[in-house]
């Protein structure tokens, strides 16, 4: 894919033998907004989930003085308009108001509403955009209902996408630690779905470099719904989940006490793990190890491998053919009823809560090697499903260990969970106990079951082109790590 921009200097990266295109951001390009977004007078920021009081917020501060209002428009009776007001967006001083009023009003409307409230409430949005305005979506999934449903956008408004590699909170704490740091952020995705003026490009890339991104790569709404709803329930939030509890049982019915069972499987994985993966890649967990490490990490990923992708597979599958879609919605419908339950209420959360070791965590080879083989065979797919590698290694390497990962670090699975979207925390949810039973069942009774194929599975891993890409993307990324807070 290739984009052009009247605005901003693009840049040509190399990823596994493919040219694809990036636009650096930085707050040296602030002044350059206003010409992006030439036309636009109003951005109507609406909802505020997960996405809206980070999103709203950093286009505030980086449009400050450009003569381009930013308002919030929530529902009539909305439990959220005390944190807006809070946050500065009041009906007083012009920046907050009803929903469908705001929609109306505004040149830019960015869509951040529940996915089950974006399908529920599709017609009405669609009749209150007027024509020549632009939507915004920060998530393909309303791409994937209008397909499913067979339904099509109408054709005189702009459509766009700009989808952060990270939840709302990692992407507003990002932005504040970038007022120090030109260019911390959280890396974005932008696609262009449909260009009536000429104008969308240009108004997507300059929606990401507000938002704080540092490298902005093109991707496509399809593209993006299928990688991003399929990740959350992979290695972002599912998998990550199931990996932990089911490790952590392992390794209590070995022998091991609760805090070292602990730091062993969750801690593991959200900090030694992670850390590594960060400096130096996926194959650098494996080359940090012993050498008697290494035999048990390549015995865990070999084991790991075939089971992940099954999982994934499948999951894949239920997202392509839109059922993943329905089941979120009709799950929604749900909620009122049967509201989503703690998470981390089993014992290795309630360790991790009360934790007396002082004992860092380390990179455990069984740990890391089932972690990384689960990581891959997501990479893996979505290679073969066509996705670029900028979307792969950035949507499933780089926001796990630089955005999800830390917020599971600082408290629990809970905390990083329930801090994403609606659709995610479902999903997560859904797909945890499959994970969880995959890897008791299947991958650690057959640990030391060597198998013919293993040495060439593994030398698939080892002789990846994945990772020199994320060698370039990880170096795309400001010098920073995200300071959580509570």
């Amino acid at each position: 894919m290739a984009f052009n921009s009247t605005v901003f200097e693009k840049e040509k990266i190399v990823l596994g033998g493919n040219e694809e295109w990036i636009v650096r951001g930085g707050r040296h390009l602030f002044p350059l907004l206003p010409k992006a977004l030439a036309g636009i007078r109003q951005i109507g920021v609406i909802g505020w989930s997960s996405q809206g009081p980070a999103q709203a917020q950093n286009l505030r501060e980086s449009l400050a003085g450009s003569g381009i209002r930013v308002k919030v428009g929530l529902r009539a009776g909305s439990a959220s308009a005390g944190s807006v007001e809070k946050a500065g967006f009041t009906e007083a001083n012009g920046t907050r108001g009803e929903m469908y009023e705001v929609i109306a009003g505004s040149d830019l409307v960015l869509l951040l509403i529940s996915d089950a409230a974006q399908a529920d409430n599709y017609d009405r949005i669609m009749a209150a955009i007027r024509p020549g305005a632009t939507l915004g979506l920060s998530h393909g999934f309303l791409v994937a209902y209008v397909k499913s449903t067979g339904r099509r956008f109408r054709d005189d408004i702009n459509i766009i996408g700009v989808c952060p590699k990270g939840m709302g909170p990692s992407v507003r704490r990002l932005y504040e630690q970038g007022r120090e740091i030109n260019g911390a952020g959280i890396n974005c995705s932008f696609a262009v779905h449909q260009d009536i003026d000429g104008r969308a490009t240009d108004y997507a890339l300059a929606w990401a470099i507000a938002l704080g991104s540092p490298c902005t790569f093109e991707t496509t709404l399809e593209f993006e719904y299928k990688s991003d709803i399929f990740g959350e329930r992979g290695i972002l939030l599912g998998a990550v989940h199931g990996i932990c509890e089911s490790l952590y049982r392992w390794f209590r019915t070995g022998g091991r006490e609760r805090d070292d069972a602990f730091l062993d499987s969750a801690k593991s994985i959200t900090g030694a793990i992670s850390k590594q993966i960060s400096a130096a890649g996926l194959l650098g967990v494996y080359q940090a190890l012993s050498e008697r490490d290494r035999l048990l990490f390549k015995q865990a990923y070999c084991a790991c491998y075939g089971p992940a992708a099954d999982i994934l597979t499948e999951i894949y599958d239920e997202v392509e053919s839109g059922n993943e879609i329905r089941s979120v919605v009709s799950a929604a419908h749900r909620l009122g009823r049967f509201p989503m339950s703690e998470i981390a209420g089993t014992e290795m959360w309630q360790v991790g809560r009360s934790l007396r070791s002082n004992r860092p965590s380390q990179i455990d080879p069984v740990t890391a090697g089932i972690y990384v083989a689960t990581m891959m065979a997501q990479a893996d797919l979505l290679r073969s499903k066509g996705h670029p590698y900028s979307e792969i290694v950035n949507e499933s390497i780089i926001e796990a260990i630089d955005s999800l990962n830390p917020y599971m670090d600082f408290k629990d699975v809970a905390y990083m969970v329930d801090n994403c979207s609606t659709t995610a925390r479902l999903g997560a949810r859904k797909w945890a106990p499959r994970f969880d039973y995959a890897v008791t069942q299947s991958v650690l009774p057959g640990l030391e079951a060597a198998r013919k194929d293993d040495d060439a599975l593994f030398q698939r891993f080892v002789d990846s082109d994945v990772h020199k890409a994320l060698a370039v993307c990880l170096d795309l990324r400001p010098p920073v790590s995200i300071a959580v807070l509570g």
